[in-house]
């Protein structure tokens, strides 16, 4: 039998965490998120899957500013397109459209939502001809079931992300900026332990930064 070192013989067996991603595409705070998550599966054993949920919808009937019913009012397509090329094309492509919109979104400055839908659809390979679902109500029933099935777990009044940690799901975590590397999974590590207790609900404060994309 080979010798091994002290901490081999004690190394705990590895194991893979999964995460639930729940996003609206217009949302800069799930953004961030998801870009942690995506450094995070760059250093630890993490399988995540990548669900559609919308603000359109956790807003409706809702007394809004104006200026924020407006964007709710705009924010419809890009996830009614999301639902589409998942239920036509599959579920492989739900992850990749949301980059493809994020990146639009969020690091191009891209307002006008068609344009983004179109940019959206080339780069990721899929029929133009789905941009006319933005507009469509067809696929509405698969899009709330989505949306029920995250914000179902953390309750109506949050927002987006919802991320289930090993099926324990919160609203957040809420990020500013996009944490790299080894900070990105100790994050994780911390995130993985708060779930793991059953009587933790949350911890929040104030605040006080926009989020920023580098």
């Amino acid at each position: 039998m080979p010798e091994q070192t002290v901490s081999e013989a004690i190394a705990p067996e590895q194991t893979t965490n999964r995460a639930d991603f729940w996003f609206d595409p217009v949302c800069p705070f799930a953004w961030i998120t998801s870009r942690w998550i995506g450094e995070v599966e760059q250093v630890r054993g993490i399988e995540t899957e990548w669900h559609v949920m919308s603000l359109s919808v956790l807003n409706e009937g809702r007394d809004l500013p104006a200026d924020y019913r407006a964007m709710m009012d705009d924010s419809w397509g890009p996830v009614r397109v999301i639902i589409a090329a998942q239920e036509l094309h599959g579920s492989s492509y739900v992850k990749p459209l949301y980059d493809a919109m994020g990146e639009q979104i969020h690091h191009e400055g891209n307002k006008d939502r068609a344009s983004v839908i179109q940019k959206a659809l080339a780069e990721t390979g899929l029929p133009a001809d789905l941009a006319r679902f933005a507009d469509s109500d067809e696929y509405d029933a698969q899009l709330r079931v989505s949306h029920e099935a995250g914000i179902s777990l953390v309750g109506q009044d949050v927002g987006t992300p919802v991320v289930a940690v090993n099926g324990t799901a919160f609203f957040g975590p809420v990020l500013t900026r996009i944490p790299r590397g080894e900070e990105a999974g100790r994050i994780w590590d911390a995130t993985v332990t708060l779930a793991g207790y059953p009587h933790f609900f949350e911890l929040k404060r104030s605040r006080t930064e926009s989020p920023e994309f580098n």
